[in-house]
């Protein structure tokens, strides 16, 4: 925690943080949460209308044996449920927490009354440091127009919205993929009794938290509102979080804002030392877009992966995503390669999982951004990634080790002619057996 208290560089012990490292507890408590999302997404037929029973025409052959029946995993059928049954009976303050200009003596008021709060739990507490956990979360109350307003938006809209993403697919699409906001919300203000989360709390005053976090949904905004609205919006949820006194008390560095989708939210990001780094600052996945293959499957589908490396997808993209048309050029044609014109839709959809099922290697290229879906996609199918993307930054990277299911090549020498090839038929069975051992481990522990 950063205030008047751990800033000085000759602390005595009883002058030192109380909390180490918060936001590092709260990333590893977030994985559980995290891969249920994750892979009941990707274990779910996906759905476009309020029943995701009735949207989709490719079944899952192979659903995961233990659902929680409490728990809806359809994004859209999650929302109508919170906005049309939850959220009437949830409890909501008779004002949020909107503050004008936050002067000095507020923020000296709550640092003192945070430091008190620890002491508290430090020299009180006979059971400190085990009792630190679970982790304290005080939600703001933001405005309407920055959290349900937007929901609203998003539910009373999606079924008529024209908006397009760049590979043709509707845009709540794309928002489903980028909903961890919603999920860590929803989950956050959810009864204790109906919460998945249970290593982190939420409490009702600021002093008694150890981490802030700010409800506003980035990447629904971003779709759904024109350009300069949208820019506004960010603007003005910018200095409405900037104005709290927690917020002034630390520089920002015990506040959580969930920023998936790597364009949402851009045009305010103003990043400071301290504030962005890598024991904060938690990377997520995508949500996949094909159905998870679990463990009956993946032995199923073991004696017919005749292709050797398999790509689908948009072949022109932008940025870094420039690779994959140089790729095209280079492997079109030869023996064991099969790459496709990705297209949306469920028939596209059912082509790429049916293509990396029946594949060993699975081209990862960069898109518009270093990220890509793919990657998740060959995860959950089986296929050992190859990822070509030098500027890539890989979600829980201090917990899975990626190179044990995953190969890394650099876009200079996936260019080289003939080389990408000469070096996937030269990774021996042992080695390719290891990697879907591994790809099957991560998958089967995380449901």
């Amino acid at each position: 925690m950063a205030g008047k208290h751990s800033s000085s560089s000759s602390m005595t012990p009883r002058d030192r943080p109380l909390c180490t490292s918060p936001i590092l507890l709260f990333t590893l408590s977030l994985l559980s949460l995290l891969f249920i999302i994750f892979f009941f997404f990707s274990s779910s037929p996906s759905s476009t209308s309020i029943s995701p029973k009735s949207s989709s025409s490719l079944t899952n052959p192979n659903p995961n044996p233990n659902p929680d029946p409490n728990f809806e995993y359809s994004f859209v059928a999650s929302l109508e449920h919170f906005l049309t049954t939850k959220l009437p009976r949830l409890p909501r303050p008779a004002r949020d927490d909107t503050v004008g200009d936050s002067d000095e003596e507020s923020v000296r008021k709550l640092d003192d009354l945070i430091w008190k709060v620890e002491n508290q739990r430090v020299y009180e507490d006979g059971f400190y440091p085990a009792s630190s956990m679970p982790i304290r979360v005080y939600v703001y109350e933001m405005p309407s127009k920055f959290t349900y307003d937007l929901l609203w938006l998003f539910r009373n809209t999606y079924k008529e919205t024209s908006n397009l993403t760049s590979n043709g697919s509707p845009v709540h699409r794309l928002i489903e993929q980028h909903s961890i906001d919603y999920w860590l919300w929803a989950d956050l203000i959810a009864p204790e009794s109906e919460r998945l989360l249970k290593n982190v709390i939420r409490v009702p005053k600021q002093e008694e938290a150890d981490l802030f976090y700010i409800p506003f949904f980035t990447t629904i905004s971003f779709f759904l509102l024109e350009k300069q609205q949208c820019k506004a919006l960010y603007r003005e949820v910018l200095k409405w979080v900037t104005d709290q006194p927690a917020w002034k008390r630390s520089g920002g560095r015990d506040h959580i804002l969930p920023v998936h989708h790597p364009w949402s939210f851009k045009t305010v990001r103003r990043y400071k030392p301290g504030q962005v780094y890598l024991e904060k600052d938690l990377i997520l996945p995508y949500v996949a877009n094909v159905e998870f293959c679990d463990a009956q499957c993946l032995r199923e589908n073991e004696s017919k992966r005749s292709t050797l490396v398999f790509f689908r997808g948009r072949l022109k993209r932008n940025a870094g995503g420039k690779i994959r048309s140089k790729l095209v050029e280079e492997l079109s044609g030869a023996d064991g390669v099969l790459i496709e014109e990705g297209t949306a839709g469920e028939a596209g959809k059912a082509a790429a999982q049916n293509g990396m099922r029946k594949s060993i290697f699975c081209l990862s290229p960069a898109g518009d951004t270093p990220s890509s879906a793919r990657l998740f996609d060959a995860i959950v199918s089986g296929c050992v990634p190859v990822i070509i993307s030098d500027e890539l930054e890989l979600p829980f990277e201090g917990i899975i080790d990626y190179r044990k299911m995953a190969l890394f090549v650099s876009s200079s020498d996936a260019l080289k002619p003939g080389w990408l090839l000469s070096y996937l038929k030269g990774i021996g069975p042992s080695e390719i057996k290891e990697k879907q051992r591994y790809l099957a481990k991560v998958c089967i522990l995380a449901v």
